[in-house]
């Protein structure tokens, strides 16, 4: 007879397959969809298949500045060479025509003193571009094209040090520098205030140096399809913030929680708490403004998916006033507390403000119901402290003493 092990193939077996299983989960994540803007700000796009190079030659200055350090450093390094090493062969040149190498002529003035090789050249090549003039070289009277050469040489000397210095500049002096010090929560928060559903988060600077006339702007990033049926894979849309002067710009002393009223207007107003995690929206948010001690314009940008909001959520307070001073404590910048807070869209509220007020009843009764706990728990520790205090004190008091008298009689005392 054949063995059961060739009769039933080992895959089929209980054990091979009670494997297979727990390596293949039946339920899968949904693939999380890439951000347009990162947390940090930067823009994750990719630009691809571009045929027209020529175009980032046009403006050489913003394509070095845009360069990353390590290729800027080189080509800094490389222009100067490149220059001291061209004009080095023209000087050269001029030598060799003028007969400065020919040793036995003797009595005749050369056109550069102390050059007689390539070497002494390149020398004196870096001496005219960076004026330096160790004294040893010069250009004499003789040869009108040694002067020519000179003054080209110092004409491309000084064009080279303004684009490439003033590249440096701009790169260490860039605008994002700046913006690194501007800070989001790392959270936005959707709940109720002034009666109204609002979407919010926190925004502040870290330096004592303001930021003059900052202005944010929100947008809602997301896939749209026209009644056309076209496609718009990034479809922006922007947001109006509540400010009662009809303007975003905000002064930014302190860190500001950011309110946007959800209304008919809003590209929020039909979501809920269900329907926001199944939607694949982004909320982008800008800070600009001109930096106070440099007059720079600056652009924090950061940005807020599905699961970055949380519904039902209020941010902590952390301004206090401290012996005459607002001190801010940056340790609870993005904490959060639980409200209550209805999990219907904006538009239901609008149809049934019903909803809001069972709501609104509920949050009182549950902070009444707070406050008694909290109260029944201090009378409660108060009559424990009270107990405690008690029994410390009857545990001091000193015991009566019996004092008996020559007499025979007792006398009771307290000592």
């Amino acid at each position: 007879m054949l063995a059961r092990k060739s009769i039933i193939p080992e895959e089929f077996v209980l054990p091979g397959i009670a494997p297979a299983l727990l390596r293949k989960p039946r339920f899968r994540e949904r693939p999380r969809k890439p951000r347009f803007i990162a947390k940090n700000g930067a823009c994750n796009l990719a630009h691809k298949n571009i045929r027209e190079q020529g175009r980032f030659l046009q403006d050489v200055f913003t394509t070095l500045v845009d360069l990353k350090w390590r290729y800027t450093l080189v080509i800094f390094t490389m222009s100067f060479l490149c220059s001291w090493l061209l004009f080095a062969m023209m000087w050269w040149l001029v030598a060799f025509g003028h007969g400065d190498f020919d040793y036995t002529k003797t009595g005749a003035e050369p056109c550069v003193t102390s050059v007689k090789s390539f070497t002494s050249a390149f020398l004196f090549s870096i001496e005219v571009q960076v004026t330096i003039g160790f004294g040893g070289r010069m250009v004499t009277e003789q040869c009108p094209m040694a002067i020519t050469v000179l003054i080209f040489q110092n004409l491309a000397g000084l064009i080279i040090n303004a684009v490439m210095l003033g590249c440096i500049f701009m790169k260490t002096a860039q605008a994002h520098r700046r913006a690194e010090t501007l800070i989001f929560s790392r959270n936005a928060v959707i709940a109720v205030r002034n009666n109204r559903l609002c979407f919010m988060f926190r925004v502040g600077d870290l330096r004592k140096s303001m930021i003059i006339g900052a202005t944010v702007r929100m947008q809602v990033v997301k896939k749209t399809v026209t009644p056309e049926g076209e496609v718009i894979p990034i479809h922006q849309i922007d947001i109006q913030m509540e400010n009662p002067i009809e303007t975003n710009n905000i002064f930014l002393v302190a860190p500001l929680t950011i309110c946007h009223v959800i209304d008919k207007t809003s590209p929020l107003y039909c979501l809920s708490a269900a329907d926001l995690l199944s939607n694949d929206i982004e909320v982008i948010v800008i800070l600009e403004g001109v930096v106070e001690t440099t007059g720079i314009t600056t652009q924090a940008r950061t940005s807020y998916v599905a699961e970055e909001i949380q519904w039902g959520h209020r941010f902590v307070p952390i301004v206090t006033e401290e012996e005459g001073v607002y001190a801010v404590d940056y340790s609870k910048f993005g904490n959060t507390v639980k409200v209550v807070a209805p999990r219907c869209s904006a538009k239901e509220l609008d149809d049934k403000p019903s909803i809001l007020i069972q709501t609104l009843q509920k949050s009182e009764l549950s902070h009444q119901n707070s406050l008694r706990k909290r109260n029944s728990m201090r009378k409660n520790n108060s009559m424990r402290r009270n107990n405690s205090i008690r029994r410390n004190n009857s545990s001091l008091m000193l015991p009566k003493v019996q004092f008996i008298t020559p007499e025979g009689s007792q006398n009771m005392s307290d000592t």
